[in-house]
């Protein structure tokens, strides 16, 4: 699959933030919804004075109601359009765009940069609070409440038999020919001052549902309803297990994407787009 920017274009990276709760997601869809790229792309039509739509590519498609404070995002422009409107065109964003969504940089990408396939990590935060009272109002769209007591300790206990290439299918909703095989990098709970509980998820890419299907089993383990090897085995089973929820998605934030140095993006852009299996499965699908 070919991915060199068209004569005449330049490809820009966007780095955005967007408050989940009001969006249907990142994807455009059919019927109207609002969704964060719909949003943007409309924005940049606008802005540009442009009869045609400019496709936007982004590092992780996010589910309705999930926030982003690091997402990235790429666009290809005609080379005049882009010398046209560059230098004002942050701040047209900004007051074209809804509130719940900013644009905080447009800069001329470099040679073989895509905001998907680049990527060598994504990392997430999800934030849930145990305290009886509830969560504070003012933070209610970006912490879940849990009714239980929590055990951050038996959590992170649970965590590290995660850790690693895996394939997590009992973690993932199924998406026909897409492997569910990703290297899960970082995954660690810290309790604040302030009582909440930050999760930090960290892979070279994430499947549908996996980080809160993730953050759902850990929390059976930190109120006791199950003990901290029960999320390795529900892994090493490979199949969905009834009892790991997927937890709610406003508490749920993708805080930063990595990239390799300039002169790596190329070769990067090309291994991610491999199919990948573990030693002794075969197949794998898709990216």
């Amino acid at each position: 699959m070919s991915d060199e920017v068209q004569h005449g274009h330049v490809r820009v990276r966007l780095d955005l933030s967007y408050d989940g709760s009001e969006f249907s997601g990142w994807a455009k869809q059919a019927g109207g919804r609002r969704t964060v790229q719909g949003e943007i792309e409309d924005a940049l039509r606008t802005v540009t004075r442009s009869r045609r739509t400019y496709d936007l590519t982004v590092a992780g498609r996010t589910d309705a109601g999930v926030h982003a404070r690091g997402q990235v995002a790429h666009v290809d422009l005609e080379r005049e359009v882009w010398d046209e409107h560059h230098g004002k065109l942050l701040k047209r964003l900004a007051g074209r765009l809804s509130r719940d969504v900013r644009v905080w940089a447009l800069r001329e990408a470099p040679s073989g940069f895509d905001a998907r396939f680049s990527a060598v990590w994504r990392r997430y935060a999800y934030r849930v609070t145990d305290n009886p009272g509830g969560v504070d109002p003012l933070l209610r769209g970006h912490v879940l409440w849990h009714d239980w007591p929590l055990d951050v300790d038996a959590m992170n206990e649970a965590a590290r038999a995660l850790l690693g290439e895996h394939d997590f299918a009992a973690y993932c909703k199924r998406r026909e020919g897409a492997t569910t095989i990703r290297t899960l990098q970082e995954l660690s709970l810290v309790r604040g001052d302030d009582g909440i509980i930050t999760a930090t998820v960290r892979a070279d890419a994430f499947c549908h549902n996996m980080v809160r299907s993730l953050i759902g089993a850990l929390l059976f383990v930190g109120d006791g309803h199950r003990g901290p090897e029960w999320p390795g085995k529900v892994l090493a089973a490979g199949v969905r297990d009834s009892a790991v929820h997927v937890v709610r998605p406003h508490g749920l934030t993708l805080e930063e994407v990595g990239y390799p140095a300039d002169e790596l993006l190329a070769a990067r852009n090309k291994e991610a787009r491999n199919r990948r299996s573990l030693p002794g499965v075969p197949g794998g699908g898709c990216c």
